[in-house]
């Protein structure tokens, strides 16, 4: 599987970005998510979804970050809104046939490079 991120960079507070993660060379189905690392932390899981669009999500983001997967253009999203400095760090997509909640605790099968998000 191999996973490219794009639609990182700088926003000031309460503004949003939305992050993007194109998928190919996997067979489905396979569950994807966003992790994230913030500076000095280990990486955490953000949200998830799965095959039949069922979702989950880190409760430090619940209400302000939206994940949707686009099938047909095998592409992930994730939407974030009203983003504070504490989202700031670098921006992973994830891929992998666990469910969705063993994904999000690292339970996965690929990554990608990382995208950053910074906020002011």
């Amino acid at each position: 599987v191999q996973l490219v991120e794009s639609g990182g960079g700088s926003v000031q507070a309460g503004g949003s970005l939305r992050l993007s993660c194109v998928a190919s060379g996997y067979t489905l189905p396979m569950n994807m998510g966003w992790f994230r690392r913030l500076p000095g932390q280990e990486r955490e899981g953000v949200a998830a979804i799965a095959g039949d669009g069922r979702t989950n999500y880190a409760d430090s983001v619940k209400g302000r970050f939206t994940i949707s997967l686009d099938n047909v253009k095998n592409t992930l999203y994730l939407q974030m809104s009203d983003l504070n400095p504490e989202d700031s760090g670098t921006y992973y997509c994830t891929a992998g046939k666990a469910s969705c909640y063993y994904l999000l605790r690292g339970i996965t099968d690929a990554w990608g490079q990382g995208t950053q998000v910074t906020v002011s």
